[in-house]
């Protein structure tokens, strides 16, 4: 009974230490965004003044107000909105129905050219973007939304494979029922697999919609006009003409940043679902 008590006071050590442990590494990632936040509310001379402190003495909610009339933060917002959810959209669909066949479809060379598919998330960033630059130049979609929305709807093979690994969990019998029915393979995709994979779906849809909503390069890299602008590129200008108002500059980076929060704690239980999917297979 001793060595049982011994073994259960030291697993509860071992625990209390892991929380611990724990708790330290969420304060010292919560506290840079904790200070942006102070530093919002804060007067110029407070932020040059307040070292690490957190809590504001005098609360300036009008440094919001200040910011976001610096510049043209509606037109910005627009133009983020769409090429956040438009993406999304094209990802979600030709990821989903590519890694439907991909797990499903049964034909000659799959498996290759599967893994032809995944060789290109090896190719770094820097490769592509001469080609896709030159391509979007020759269609004249420069200085457009275009070439920030059209490449996601041809899929991303690291999504590709996502789904994939979810489809190849789901029972067969489901698709099997479904061609006994008269259904092809399409209509089983929008049918049947693709309602079931709300989980996942919704997991790329977060992950798109991070990258999308904070994408910096691919603005800046087609976008020249002030119409088209994003937020990211915005709140680059914002920095370079405010530099010195730290404390509007923060206030324009926490509401930019809040929207990709609000979404990972509200969608975080079906975006774990979705990455850790185990459903049963039948062969």
């Amino acid at each position: 009974m001793s060595i049982k008590k011994e073994r259960k006071s030291a697993h509860k050590k071992v625990h209390w230490l892991a929380y611990i442990l724990l708790l330290i590494g969420a304060v010292m990632f919560l506290y840079p965004f904790l200070w942006m936040v102070s530093a919002s509310l804060r007067s110029l001379e407070e932020v040059a003044v307040s070292g690490m402190s957190i809590w504001p003495d005098n609360w300036r909610w009008d440094n919001y107000a200040k910011a976001l009339t610096a510049f043209p933060f509606g037109r910005y917002l627009v133009n983020t909105v769409i090429t956040t959810v438009f993406p999304i959209v094209g990802t979600v669909l030709s990821s989903s129905i590519v890694g439907y066949a991909f797990a499903r479809l049964k034909v000659r060379g799959s498996g290759i050219l599967f893994v032809l598919v995944l060789s290109t998330m090896l190719l770094p960033g820097e490769v592509t973007m001469i080609p896709q630059f030159i391509l979007f130049k020759n269609l004249g979609m420069l200085d457009t939304l275009y070439p920030l929305i059209v490449p996601t709807f041809f899929g991303s093979a690291f999504y590709i494979f996502l789904l994939r690994q979810f489809y190849s969990r789901l029972p067969v019998a489901l698709e099997e029922a479904a061609i006994i029915d008269g259904c092809g393979y399409f209509k089983i995709w929008w049918k049947i697999f693709l309602p079931l994979s709300k989980p996942a779906l919704m997991a790329v849809g977060v992950m798109v919609f991070m990258g999308s909503w904070n994408n910096f390069m691919g603005p800046l890299i087609y976008i020249n006009s002030d119409k088209w602008k994003t937020l990211t590129l915005g709140l680059a200008g914002f920095q370079g003409t405010y530099a010195t108002d730290t404390n509007l500059l923060m206030a324009a980076a926490v509401v930019i940043t809040l929207p990709c929060i609000l979404l990972f704690f509200t969608a975080q239980k079906a975006f774990m679902e979705g990455l850790t999917f185990s459903g049963s297979k039948e062969s």
